[in-house]
Formats: C-alpha cells, structure tokens, sequence
C-alpha cells in the first residue's frame, strides 16, 4: 500500500531546503506519495516575527545550517538575492515582493504538474547554493527545465491564473496549522507532525511502522 505525507515547504527556509534531498530520495527509494503544499515563509505570513528575534537568532541559524550542509555535502550559500525583499538593518519587510511570490506560485503549479518534488529540489539547490544570481539569464529556466518544465510556460500560466494559486497558498498555509505547526519544513503523516529537517528519522521510522515499504 502506497502511504502519503504532507509536505509544508518553503523557497525562503533554508530548512527546507536542506531538507528537500532526503524526502526527494525517499520518495525514490520507498512506495511514498509525498503531496507538495508550498506556503509563504514567516517574513510573508507574519511580518512582525523577525523585529522581535533575539539577537542570537541569526547568528546561530547561520551557524547550524553551514554545519548541516557541511554534514550533508550539500552546496550553500546566502541567496543572491533573498527570495524576501527586507531591509536586514530595521528587518522591515517590502510591500512588494516579487521573487517570493513568483516562486511559491510556481511550486504550487510544478506541483499540479506532477514535477513538484523535482521543482523543488532544482531550484532550491539554484537559490541556496548561493554561486549566481539566480534571477539573471537562463539560471531559473535552466533548472526548472532540469526539474522537467517550461519557465516561460509556468510563468504564463501563472500570470493567468494567479488568484487560484494564492488561494491554494492560503488553503495550504490554513492545512499547516491544523497539522499541527507553523513552520517549515513540515511533513505530516496520518495526522502526525514532524517539524524539521532534523526528524526525518523520525518520520521514516514512523511510517515503516505502518508498512513503509521499498519500491
């Protein structure tokens, strides 16, 4: 029996991008579903959360993903440019936001498209590899085209159809918090809650229980 989870992921969360070779992987490798549900990172979704951080806050999520990325031989880097337009010095958020919105509005099309893990997994790796700008030349095209997509494609459709995916965002974002969390990366499985990219173990575990099996 082919068993499913919730994915609850985000282009701006290193996280979940850290996360996205596993659970790309594990789709591969066992009979797995996983159900890609994009939604807007917290600078998006709550505007407020950052100007009340503590001050080792960034400091240490530096820190811990260079460190697991190291672990994971994983390509990283800071975004050029981050996915969210903010003033880092006040951490106010830009009104407009073009590169956040576009890509979550993609991913929930690569999704319909059944190219969502493989979207994912391409241009997280273009954005957070940290080598480009991923917003010049055929940098975007080129991995969603790896992804087994046509940018110019997706972006037109998306133009067309952008009321629709914000409203699958919302729905989305409405379905994380009755998982049962509100960050990212989240799987959840049969009403269960696994939050990070640091309990996948956890997950896998649980689902072997209830008859994971290899493909």
């Amino acid at each position: 029996m082919t068993l499913s989870i919730d994915l609850y992921w985000s282009f701006r969360s290193p996280y979940s991008y850290l996360a996205t070779p596993r659970l790309r992987a594990m789709a591969q490798t066992f009979d797995l579903e996983i159900n890609l549900r994009p939604v807007y990172p917290l600078a998006i979704r709550t505007p407020d959360f950052f100007g009340d951080l503590d001050p080792l806050w960034v400091p240490y999520l530096i820190r811990d993903t260079f460190r697991i990325a190291e672990k994971e031989h994983l390509p990283y880097g800071r975004p050029n440019p981050d996915p969210v337009v903010m003033d880092m010095v006040t951490r106010k958020i830009s009104p407009e936001q073009p590169y956040i919105r576009r890509l979550t509005r993609l991913g929930v099309l690569a999704e319909e498209q059944g190219i969502g893990m493989d979207f994912i997994y391409e241009v997280a790796t273009l954005i957070w590899s940290g080598e480009v700008n991923w917003t010049e030349g055929t940098h975007l095209a080129d991995a969603v085209a790896r992804a087994g997509g046509d940018l110019a494609v997706m972006d037109a459709a998306v133009a067309a159809h952008a009321e629709e995916l914000d409203a699958i965002i919302e729905k989305n974002q409405v379905a994380q918090r009755e998982g049962g969390h509100w960050g990212v990366p989240l799987m959840v499985f049969e009403g269960e809650p696994f939050f990070g990219q640091d309990r996948i173990d956890d997950l896998v575990w649980r689902m072997q229980q209830k008859g994971l099996e290899a493909r």
